[in-house]
Formats: structure tokens, sequence, C-alpha cells
């Protein structure tokens, strides 16, 4: 029955469920910034792999959250103490303006793969109550989010993160301690919430010029922002012959500013 549940939970959510203790173990001490918080979500518990570690191995007030009716069933028979702390829905659909009367809460999850980064866009909507998430990604998606500039996984999804969290990739997954096991390699990192308010520009046109200068990656900023209008003193600013992989965050915040706002 359980891996059946499993499997039907997989094809529905896109999701792979750990079975190794020890990494799961390992996922919930890498939780660092704990001084923060005294609440967690986990996302996707599926049969209750972290959620074990998450009541044992912490003094956190453990809640859960997943979409799968046959997951929160088990759930609610195996974990009775966390009974009125399981939600039944969807993360992505969360309201989080309600959600522990706006305490402080960490995010943690072995996320559903096909859905993973539009859990932490979600939390970043959501950053001044989310100050740390660790989680298990693909690999490539993981290798994504937590680079750097001048690699050539740097893209949008790192400018936009990075821009309010410091991100760090912890370690590398391998598909045989999942059920069913992936076809790619997994990763786990953890994003903890930096000093930055506010970015020192406008935050919707900031996410337009990161768009597009990653949309077409290959050509410099020049060619690939000149939908903006440029202030003319900085029309020959050496930013425009880079392309957006080698700007940081920092530098498109200047970028930005250098954008004329109609």
């Amino acid at each position: 029955m359980k891996e059946k549940d499993e499997v039907r939970a997989k094809k529905h959510l896109g999701q792979h469920f750990l079975k190794d203790e020890g990494i799961a173990l390992e996922i919930v001490k890498s939780l660092k910034h704990t001084h923060l918080y005294n609440k967690i979500l986990e996302v996707g518990p599926g049969m209750g792999v972290l959620t074990k570690y998450l009541i044992t191995e912490t003094a956190f007030e453990t809640h859960i959250i997943d979409i799968d009716w046959d997951s929160i069933a088990y759930l609610k028979k195996n974990f009775p103490i966390l009974e009125n702390r399981i939600i039944e829905g969807d993360f992505l659909k969360l309201d989080f303006e309600n959600l522990f009367n706006n305490e402080s809460f960490a995010v943690i999850g072995n996320f559903p793969y096909n859905i993973s980064t539009e859990i932490l866009f979600k939390v970043l909507d959501h950053k001044n109550q989310v100050p740390e998430v660790v989680g298990m990604f693909q690999k490539e998606v993981a290798e994504r989010i937590a680079s750097k500039p001048r690699n050539k996984a740097y893209g949008i999804t790192s400018v936009l993160l990075q821009a309010f969290y410091d991100i760090e990739y912890l370690f590398t997954v391998n598909e045989n301690v999942f059920n069913p096991p992936p076809r790619v390699k997994s990763a786990v990192i953890r994003l903890a919430r930096n000093k930055v308010q506010q970015l020192d520009c406008n935050e919707k046109l900031f996410k337009q010029v990161v768009k597009a200068g990653f949309n077409q990656r290959r050509k410099t900023l020049r060619n690939s922002i000149r939908a903006f209008k440029l202030k003319p003193e900085f029309l020959a600013h050496h930013y425009l012959n880079q392309r957006a992989e080698e700007l940081s965050v920092a530098d498109f915040v200047a970028l930005t500013n250098m954008v004329e706002v109609n």
C-alpha cells in the first residue's frame, strides 16, 4: 500500500520520496539560523522521512503541508502529534498573510521538482516572514539558484533570489536514495535571508531588466536591454558591453538605475 501511495503521489506531483534516513537527518540539521524563528513548515512531506526528524531532533513547532490526500491520511495516522498542524492544500496557494499570525518561520522539504522554483518565488514574495529555507532540488536547478556571476548556470533565478537571500549549495544526492529513483541527481541548498530590506532601485523595473538581459544572454546588454531607454549619461557605460551573466546583483541594481522610468 505504501509504495502504491508513493508512486501515485509522484505521478501527481513530480515528487520522488527520500528513503535514506541519514540524508534526511542531514537535511534537518542543515537548518542553521534557528534563532530567527520557532516554527517550521515542511512542504511535501510524503511519508514523513523528514517530518520524523523535525519532531525528534529539533525544538521547532512543526507544521506540514501536502496536496496529496494519501500522504495526509498516512501522516495523520503515523504522526498524531501533528494532527492540528497538518495542512491539506497547495503551498503555492497558501495564504501567508494569515499564516502563523505573521510570525517568522522556516521552510524545509524534499520539494516536488516540477514546482520547486515556484516554491522559492512564493517564499520570495514573503521574504520578511521566511528567514531560512532548506530544500532538496534537482541538481541543475540547485546549481542555478546558488550560482555566482560568470558561471553558465547563473541566470534570472540566481539574481532575483540572491538579491534577498544568501544561498549555499550544501551537498549532492544520488538517485538511488529515492523511491522511485529520478533520472537525475539531486542537491540540497540553504537560503538565508540577508540584510537587504529593499533594493536601491525600482524593484519592478529591476526584475524586468534582469529578465530582459538573460532572455538574450548571448548578446551584450547593449542589445539585450535595448527595449529600455537609458539615461544619456550612461550610454557608454561598460556594463552595456558585458553579458548578463557577468553582472552581480549590485551591478543589476546599478544598471536598473541607469534606465529611464517612463
